[in-house]
């Protein structure tokens, strides 16, 4: 039931996903007049160059957002650190051969307010063959199922918090003890 809710879902995200990068890269267009070309993402070299990257980068992405969003036995506090770190090294090292797009809306956007399309369709594809093939892969490694309705685990900042708090409660009880 979870995926019928979550696929049912998808053409809406997709929809303001675009509508979103479209109307954004229009007003950045208007606000920086004359500039004509704003945040395209295109290939530098051959195409496949850049498919491969894109599939690679969004491959990366893909599997380290699985891992410490979803994943209950990861820290959930640290998931937004793990994820941004692993977006920007992945972009530092996409960008000079694709630009490091990881979002088919993140170019689409751009690209019709520049009136730019070369490689478009690679930006479509390799973001969609990497995120299915890191969710795929994370999901085959994983070493256990997910939980049903179990206790969670705690993250270690909650750990440390109740273990002080523990501690703290223990030597209010040994206050009590006659000597």
């Amino acid at each position: 039931q979870a995926m019928s809710l979550w696929g049912s879902q998808v053409p809406f995200y997709w929809a303001a996903q675009f509508t979103g990068a479209i109307c954004a890269s229009f007003v950045l267009k208007a606000v920086l007049h004359p500039i004509t070309v704003i945040g395209t993402t295109e290939p530098v070299g051959p195409h496949w160059h850049a498919l491969v990257i894109e599939v690679v980068v969004t491959f990366n992405m893909m599997f380290v957002t699985l891992a410490v969003a979803t994943d209950t036995r990861a820290v959930g506090e640290l998931a937004g650190l793990a994820v941004g770190s692993s977006v920007c090294i992945t972009s530092i090292f996409a960008g000079a051969v694709s630009g490091g797009s990881m979002n088919p809306a993140r170019t689409l956007g751009p690209a019709l307010a520049s009136n730019r399309y070369p490689g478009l369709w690679l930006y479509f594809l390799g973001p969609v063959l990497g995120t299915l093939s890191g969710a795929w892969t994370y999901t085959y490694i994983r070493f256990e199922d997910p939980p049903k309705d179990g206790p969670q685990k705690l993250s270690s900042f909650k750990l440390r918090r109740l273990q002080s708090q523990s501690v703290a409660a223990d030597d209010d009880e040994l206050d009590h003890i006659p000597v």
